[in-house]
């Protein structure tokens, strides 16, 4: 169990995907045994650079009013203790995205983040006061920059081009399938 505030496998609610639902979902993205042993090297690669991506990905965001606005109180200026706290839980998504076996409690804690950036949960976590929800155009369209970023991260690591190319692709199938996971809370009806 990790010690970041607000994260917390063991309180998340069962999802309602089932590990059959997200077998399906990893035949979708061809996400198979090949791209779970790459992104465990990835995970290698990333563990002593997740402040270094998060500095990237905070940076994107900062210089983009519209997606800093979700980080924004009323006056519309940014909560820094909600950019911190969300930060933590960022670099542990990193970490468990590639180390955590994708079981029942993973699936848990994937409807959790897909239930904090709805107006079901958005901002309790935190106590802060901020949009009420993350508009599910955003997190999609974040794929592309969640996965792009991340490969100079993983050149750095000197490895084969080959093996750079799994790591990334694997991280990328990872992210496409965690996203379509977070939009079940959007879509109350046939998802």
């Amino acid at each position: 169990m990790t010690t970041i505030s607000g994260y917390d496998y063991e309180t998340a609610t069962a999802s309602p995907v089932s590990v059959e639902e997200l077998n399906l979902l990893k035949a979708s993205v061809l996400f198979g045994p090949e791209d779970e042993a790459a992104l465990r090297k990835a995970g290698e690669v990333l563990a002593d650079q997740v402040e270094d991506v998060l500095d990237v990905w905070y940076g994107f965001v900062g210089r983009h009013h519209h997606l800093l606005a979700q980080f924004s109180g009323p006056d519309g200026e940014p909560i820094s203790r909600y950019l911190t706290a969300v930060r933590g839980r960022f670099g542990q998504w990193i970490r468990d995205t590639c180390e955590r076996p994708w079981d029942e409690q993973w699936l848990a804690y994937q409807h959790e983040i897909g239930l904090r950036h709805t107006p079901y949960k958005k901002n309790r976590t935190d106590r802060v006061e901020s949009t009420t929800h993350v508009p599910l155009r955003y997190l999609i369209a974040l794929i592309y920059p969640i996965t792009a970023t991340v490969r100079p991260f993983l050149e750095s690591s000197g490895r084969p081009a080959e093996e750079i190319d799994a790591m990334h692709e694997a991280w990328r199938k990872a992210v496409i399938l965690q996203v379509a996971l977070w939009t079940r809370p959007y879509a109350p009806g046939p998802w």
